[in-house]
């Protein structure tokens, strides 16, 4: 098993560091071709409008039709803004992976940045999660199950082969919510 994660920008190494924890191999991806092979990927926190940018249209493409196509996929903070159907303020979202709709940097302004622990539904209790400038889901499809709350707003929710966080829990110590995507990864077989 390969785990890609999105390296264009944000917490790569933080999500490498990870999964590594886990004994888990990664794979840096910066473009389309670095995608071969992989079980799954991991799209990374950083700032989304800049990713987008440097991922382009031909790769969003490709990210939309492999998740339409089964491929696990694990969004966080500006990762889980570009697997969206839907951002506020926006026409569309960039793959619509995920039938959710987001709020971007809803939790606040950098300074506003928190840390704090969450009962996350499949996972566990006490989790430790990190908001830095965190996206919160607004609205969300019938096919969508919500996993985890935090004053009211969804903040962590999975559809078939797509897990998304506003949070960072590649920030932690604690590998609970890598271990469920690598879980979620042998389930589809790749």
């Amino acid at each position: 098993m390969i785990v890609g994660i999105l390296a264009l920008q944000g917490a790569v190494r933080e999500h490498v560091a990870s999964l590594n924890r886990l004994g888990i191999e990664s794979r840096v991806v910066k473009a389309e071709k670095d995608l071969k092979g992989l079980s799954g990927l991991i799209l990374p926190g950083g700032e989304s409008t800049a990713i987008s940018l440097l991922a382009n249209e031909v790769f969003l493409n490709r990210l939309t039709e492999l998740a339409g196509n089964g491929f696990p996929m694990f969004g966080t903070c500006a990762g889980m803004i570009l697997l969206a159907s839907g951002i506020e303020g926006r026409d569309s979202g960039y793959t619509g992976a995920i039938e959710i709709t987001v709020a971007r940097n809803a939790s606040g302004r950098q300074v506003d940045s928190f840390e704090t622990v969450l009962d996350i539904e499949g996972i566990g209790k006490n989790v430790p999660a990190v908001f830095i400038r965190a996206p919160y889901i607004i609205s969300h499809g019938p096919n969508v199950r919500p996993m985890a709350s935090h004053q009211g707003w969804l903040v962590m929710a999975r559809q078939e082969n797509v897990l998304v966080a506003s949070f960072h829990p590649e920030l932690t110590e604690d590998t609970r919510v890598h271990e469920y995507f690598i879980e979620m990864v042998k389930e589809t077989g790749n």
